[in-house]
């Protein structure tokens, strides 16, 4: 039982329209027991859209916790049982209003897997054609197109802040760096 932890007791201590959060009581692998707190999700997509001209869009959109709007890439949340791909489709036209010829996986990343089980499945869409924007009710947000090589500056200067975004934005400049 080296690096695992088994399970004795789950309580739900929380239910909501996004995720729930159980209190757990767990044993180690020292015959110990501790308490572990999980924040359940289904999962998010994120989107990075690269112009042919190795431009890339990037929404800007106001972040409660943080009390202030945020650059990132298109994202949005997994409905229960939904495809990553159909889900990243979906939000790269509700947020941008773009479509894409190519639709290439990059991958997934574990935001913050101490606590939350979250994973977030990253797409690099290529080949855009704008249709129509169509933002949720009750979504806000400003569209901007900036030069990738600005974009990893922005990262590595500390500007772009979110985590999705900037594995994002790096891994599409060396997916691309490679073409």
């Amino acid at each position: 039982m080296h690096l695992e932890e088994k399970t004795l007791k789950s309580e739900t201590i929380y239910e909501g329209l996004i995720f729930n959060i159980t209190h757990d009581t767990v044993l180690l692998e020292n015959d110990t027991t501790t308490f572990r707190d999980v924040l359940w999700h289904n999962g998010g997509v994120c989107v990075i859209p690269v112009t042919d001209n190795n431009e890339i869009y990037l929404v800007k959109q106001f972040r409660y916790p943080f009390s202030t709007a945020l650059r990132e890439v298109p994202a949005g949340k997994l409905e229960k049982g939904e495809s990553h791909e159909i889900c990243g489709r979906r939000e790269l036209l509700e947020e941008t209003g773009f479509t894409c010829d190519e639709f290439i996986y990059l991958g997934e990343m574990l935001p913050t897997p101490a606590y939350n089980s979250e994973i977030t499945h990253i797409y690099l869409a290529k080949g855009l054609k704008f249709s129509k924007q169509c933002l949720d009710e009750g979504e806000f947000l400003d569209v901007e197109k900036i030069p990738l090589s600005e974009a990893v500056e922005l990262v590595m200067n500390g500007t772009i802040r979110d985590a999705k975004t900037q594995i994002a934005i790096l891994k599409a400049e060396y997916i691309l760096a490679k073409d």
